[in-house]
């Protein structure tokens, strides 16, 4: 059987925020394409800081410096423009942020202006109806898409930040407890629209959930203190983790 090239590979990397403080410490990980991989830990392990790293993000900070390889399709981010990285890897964060000026539609479209690409008046409805579709937000708002992105409730807002996430046709989705504000009926929504998604995007979720991680995701990462402890599948991490550390933060004993 051939070995499959993960569409994304952590290579030794690393995130420091000075040259004392290692906020990420020499993570190796390949992720398989067209999975949803939950990134666990206790507050303050490095979940978010990972994440971030993947579209470049550090890279407004002058003082964060990410170091290793990060490997999108075989080729490395690091060395890459963010607006190109940004392009393949979207990102939702854990409050649903739609552009509070902007309408519904345009929100949807945001990611081609502010990448300086012009669509025509066609290419721009069907794009709309496709990201909105979607994220099974279409039949909600069509009649109502000239309104605010802020007028929706939680829940539709963080679907409408992943229609706008979607609509460059990303590689990955990144996403940073993306339903931690959201209440039970809203993020079971979520999860079952992440489920659907991960055939045509690979997914990485930050998450404190457990159940969550046990719902949705078929691989999980377990970090401790900016190191990566253990990653497997998910059913197997749950039911027979390998370390000590992994144990004593799925039953409960570690924050």
């Amino acid at each position: 059987m051939e070995s499959v090239t993960p569409i994304l590979e952590f290579k030794k990397t690393c995130v420091s925020y000075t040259k004392q403080t290692m906020a990420v410490k020499y993570v190796s990980a390949a992720i398989e394409r067209n999975t949803i991989t939950a990134i666990m830990g206790p507050s303050g392990c490095g979940k978010s800081t990972l994440l971030r790293a993947v579209n470049l993000m550090h890279n407004l900070y002058p003082n964060i410096h990410v170091g290793g390889e990060i490997l999108l399709n075989g080729e490395d981010i690091l060395s890459m423009e963010p607006i190109d990285v940004r392009r393949r890897v979207g990102m939702v964060f854990q409050r649903p942020a739609p552009f509070p000026t902007m309408s519904i539609y345009d929100n949807v479209l945001s990611g081609f202006a502010l990448n300086g690409i012009k669509l025509s008046k066609s290419e721009k409805d069907a794009t709309v109806e496709r990201c909105l579709k979607s994220v099974a937000l279409w039949d909600e708002v069509k009649d109502v898409l000239n309104k605010k992105g802020t007028f929706l409730s939680g829940g539709q807002q963080q679907r409408l930040c992943i229609a706008r996430a979607l609509a460059m046709k990303p590689d990955v989705l990144l996403m940073d407890e993306p339903t931690s504000a959201l209440d039970p009926i809203a993020t079971k929504h979520i999860e079952e629209l992440l489920l659907e998604l991960q055939k045509e995007v690979t997914i990485l979720i930050v998450t404190h959930n457990m159940g969550q991680a046990m719902r949705i995701s078929s691989k999980s990462m377990f970090m401790y203190l900016g190191e990566l402890v253990e990653y497997d599948d998910t059913q197997k991490m749950f039911s027979n983790p390998k370390d000590e550390r992994t144990k004593a933060y799925l039953t409960g004993k570690m924050g």
